[in-house]
């Protein structure tokens, strides 16, 4: 059972709570009353919109632009050469040529190897007929200053050619 001490004390509380909502309300409400005179201002009317035309396709008669343009026609011997080998892969072939590195050149006699470091820092001895990269890229000639590349790749049309790349000393 509640104590009768508790009751009264909780009824006070309760009447001074009610009494403390009953205070004078009179400056909110013209407050309300100065907002509600106040100039809003004026919502821009919708504009106007132009009615749609429609539009007539008039080049249905003409090259589609998906299909290649011309048609080229090389010997299956160049095909066949510039199409990725049954070779095994060397292991600069697993880079890409932009992640390979020229550090330097070995001469021993008429011999000059080319010194390519790999993004896992090792050093490998390449030579012309050596492949690097990941397209097919076959060494043409090893110089002091750089290693150039014939690289096949593919042409956006279906066919493959080759293009001349080059690693130079300490670039990247």
């Amino acid at each position: 059972m509640i104590s009768q001490p508790f009751t009264r004390l909780s009824m006070i509380l309760g009447t001074l709570l009610l009494a403390a909502c009953a205070q004078d309300v009179s400056d909110l409400n013209e407050f309300i009353e100065q907002a509600k005179t106040r100039h809003v201002g004026s919502v821009e009317p919708i504009p106007q919109f132009e009615a749609y035309t429609n539009f007539i396709y008039s080049a249905g008669d003409l090259r589609d632009p998906f299909e290649p343009a011309f048609q080229m026609e090389g010997n299956t011997e160049t095909v066949d050469k510039l199409t990725r080998s049954q070779r095994p892969r060397e292991p600069l072939e697993h880079f890409p040529l932009d992640t390979l590195r020229m550090v330097g050149v070995l001469e021993k006699g008429t011999q000059i190897w080319g010194l390519i470091k790999d993004p896992q820092n090792i050093v490998h001895r390449v030579k012309v007929g050596n492949h690097a990269g990941t397209n097919e890229g076959e060494i043409i000639s090893v110089s002091e200053d750089k290693i150039e590349l014939l690289e096949v790749v593919a042409d956006g049309m279906g066919n493959y050619v080759e293009r001349n790349a080059a690693l130079g000393v300490g670039e990247q």
